[in-house]
């Protein structure tokens, strides 16, 4: 009898628990609400349960269905607030410091990823100046799955722009908003779902990809878990097996001051040990150098600038380890702890490992010791050693499988990211990605537009804004006419613009040969916020730079059209256009004269006397793409042959 008791107990305290009311983590204290919408409110509460909810006067009610989930839609309100929110059931939550302004989803990779902190240099003032309540961030957790779409998020916060939170926004995304902000002094929110490296069909919903029968047939594939998870453990078991040689570094402590270095060579930093006399080198290389600091840099916040490593590295500061990297794209930047540096000499040593390539430290990028207001600058020659040598064969082995990355799988992060998302009501998209599709282009022109139309298609509020951005330059500069694979892909995203309500923002005049993350990422946000003040909110402004219209062949010379010269073409320099190649039929493309005639281009080479072609910036990294609108905004890249 007490067993039954016991057990009717446990049910009636179960069902209560089903009974309570929930909440989706994106609804919580601090959200912005997108104004002059109906705004969807959602959760989950037991079968049938009634739900009211309570907000700026009004109250809504409804009735969950059957599997638990109850929606109402509040009435299209003004910017304004705080609010408060209170949903009633057979509980009660209340919701704080609402406000209403305008949403948008942000996403992409890593460029959309990369926080302001990890900017802060390029930009010393705007985290410590960042005052902006009206200004708020939600970070999508990094979670994936392949199975199908999730209900909800694992969790996230709401969080305004003081100096505290605005370090780990999105600069990109920061900018844009905060260019929004001061113009139009509504709340603006920022719900960013982005994750570094994936390639845009792990942000695709399954429906999207119907017109790409191998990535659905990868699809299908990832949903046997078992299949998965059993391709993961044997190449993760293997690597377990593989006898990997000692880092000698390590095993003798080459880190340590009491080391007594033996056989060390000379090596410049920056610089790729490729380029130093050592070759066919993979595996793990260390440097060591003594650094003479003065006792005023000794009890002050001090922090080391190591630029960009390839791949990996740890720094090691008279035997204390500050700080390590696991990839070669972040810049290293180390604070440096309490009680580290002491006056006089100073012992550095960073441990590199790269995997294949070249290895080492990537030149043009800061190298050097800050403590106060005082700088020691890092480069010059160090000494090096070798403590570990991949062998060939080793390599072959390590490499005989590869795992499969869960967070690259097509539909992977729409299903968590994305999808829990699309019934919060939004203003528009902006997109940062690409990198890791780079070597499709003709995929990537198709598959960004079912992108765009998936997207309005699951939020349901119609031809939504879609902004984007067309990727800067990366790689070495070549001062030849070349074909570009990178020109290629900016070519195939710039398709997207015949797509209705979007908008692109050109970025090729903001990358750095040596990194992927360029620092600058103002100019980003602010020609993406022009381009909302266009496309969204309907302002007759210059909102983009040249765009190629149109050619014609006059004689020797190629007379170039644009759209968007706004009130006329110029150069950044004021010296004439720089970046353009012209070609027969041949397509031995050579550099031209190019010269600005009202809003055109005029092109030509006396070798060339029978042009048929002109390309523009048609370049991994262009030298000098200084073609711009008297806006000053920049020209995108082009090309008139096919």
């Amino acid at each position: 009898m007490k067993k039954i008791i016991a057990i009717s107990f446990c049910l009636i305290i179960a069902g209560n628990i089903r009974a309570q009311i929930t909440l989706p983590q994106i609804i919580r204290d601090s959200m912005i609400l997108q104004r002059n919408s109906k705004i969807n409110i959602w959760g989950w509460a037991s079968k049938g349960e009634r739900v009211s909810v309570k907000f700026n006067g009004k109250t809504y009610r409804t009735t969950t269905g059957d599997d638990g989930k109850w929606k109402v839609q509040l009435s299209a309100m003004k910017a304004g607030g705080p609010y408060t929110m209170e949903i009633f059931g057979k509980n009660k939550i209340t919701l704080h410091d609402i406000l209403i302004g305008d949403v948008w989803f942000c996403a992409g990779q890593s460029n959309m990823v990369h926080q302001m902190k990890l900017h802060s240099v390029f930009y010393p003032n705007d985290i410590p100046n960042a005052n902006y309540p009206d200004i708020r961030q939600f970070w999508v957790p990094n979670t994936t799955n392949l199975v199908g779409p999730q209900k909800d998020l694992p969790g996230g916060s709401w969080k305004w722009a003081n100096p505290e939170n605005v370090a780990d926004f999105s600069a990109v995304a920061y900018f844009f908003a905060k260019d929004l902000y001061q113009k139009y002094h509504i709340p603006i929110g920022i719900i960013n779902a982005s994750w570094g490296g994936i390639p845009i069909e792990s942000m695709m919903s399954e429906e999207s990809l119907k017109s790409f029968p191998d990535i659905l047939k990868t699809v299908e594939e990832n949903k046997d878990t078992a299949y998965v998870n059993g391709i993961n453990r044997k190449v993760f078991e293997a690597a377990r097996n593989i006898k990997r040689p000692e880092d000698k570094g390590l095993t003798q402590k080459w880190f340590s001051p009491s080391y007594i270095p033996k056989e060390w060579h000379p090596i410049a930093i920056p610089g790729y040990w490729a380029d130093e006399g050592a070759k066919n080198l993979n595996g793990v290389v260390w440097y060591r150098k003594e650094i003479d600091v003065p006792a005023s840099m000794t009890n002050v916040q001090a922090k080391v600038f190591l630029g960009r490593i390839v791949d990996a590295d740890e720094l090691y500061i008279n035997g204390t380890k500050v700080g390590s990297t696991g990839y070669m794209y972040p810049q290293r930047r180390y604070p440096i702890p309490d009680g580290v540096l002491k006056p006089g000499k100073n012992l550095f040593v960073v441990r590199v490992t790269n995997n294949f390539g070249k290895g080492g430290f990537v030149p043009d990028k800061p190298y050097e010791l800050i403590a106060g207001a005082d700088t020691i600058q890092l480069t010059g020659y160090w000494q090096y050693k070798v403590g570990l040598l991949n062998e060939p064969h080793w390599g072959n082995r390590r490499f005989a499988g590869f795992a499969i990355a869960l967070q690259n799988q097509p539909t992977a992060l729409y299903n968590t990211m994305i999808a829990p998302l699309t019934d919060y009501t939004i203003k528009g998209f902006v997109w940062y990605q690409g990198a890791s599709n780079t070597g499709k282009p003709d995929e990537y022109a198709k598959l960004q537009p079912a992108m765009i139309s998936d997207c309005r298609s699951k939020w349901k509020e119609g031809d939504l804004p879609f902004l984007f951005v067309q990727l800067p330059g990366f790689g070495d500069y070549n001062y030849l006419p070349s074909e570009s694979q990178l020109a290629l892909f900016r070519e195939a995203q710039a398709k997207s613009l015949s797509v209705a309500n979007t908008a692109m923002a050109v970025a090729i005049d903001v990358g750095e040969w040596n990194d992927i993350h360029p620092d600058r990422k103002k100019p980003v946000g602010e020609r993406l916020a022009l381009a909302a003040q266009k496309i969204a909110y309907g302002e007759n402004i210059v909102y983009s730079g040249p765009l190629y219209q149109s050619s014609k062949i006059e004689g020797d010379k190629i007379i170039i059209s644009f759209t968007d010269s706004g009130t006329g073409l110029a150069t950044n320099d004021g010296e004439p256009p720089a970046e353009f190649a012209i070609a027969g039929e041949d397509k031995k493309f050579v550099w031209a004269d190019a010269k600005i005639d009202g809003d055109k281009i005029i092109v030509s080479n006396e070798e060339v006397p029978n042009p048929k072609y002109v390309r523009y910036a048609w370049s991994d990294t262009p030298l000098n793409p200084n073609l711009i609108n008297k806006e000053g905004l920049p020209a995108a890249p082009f090309r008139t042959d096919k």
